[in-house]
């Protein structure tokens, strides 16, 4: 399954957090493939595209790092997955 994972660090935590990524190069654990990853210029959030087989991994990636921001999880779909499912609401 994909993943789409945003994050926002607030000013307080920026130097931890900062600490914490140039030390671990903010990799996600193990089950968890990180496909990419976009960082806000001007600003202390971004987003990143993983994929992951089980929740579990996912889930403690957010606890690994959400005592020094705020993180977000969606599972996401891809054109090729979404585009049968809207040809079935078309006429609806």
């Amino acid at each position: 399954m994909l993943f789409i994972v945003s994050w926002s660090i607030s000013p307080e935590n920026r130097n931890a957090a900062v600490e914490r990524f140039l030390k671990t190069g903010g990799a996600p654990p193990e089950g968890v493939t990180m496909l990419g990853r976009w960082h806000a210029v001007g600003s202390s959030a971004g987003f990143g595209i993983a994929e992951a087989s089980d929740l579990v991994p996912i889930q403690k990636w957010v606890l690994d790092w959400n005592d020094l921001m705020s993180m977000e999880v969606h599972a996401a779909l891809t054109d090729a997955q979404i585009a049968p499912l809207l040809a079935g609401v078309g006429g609806k």
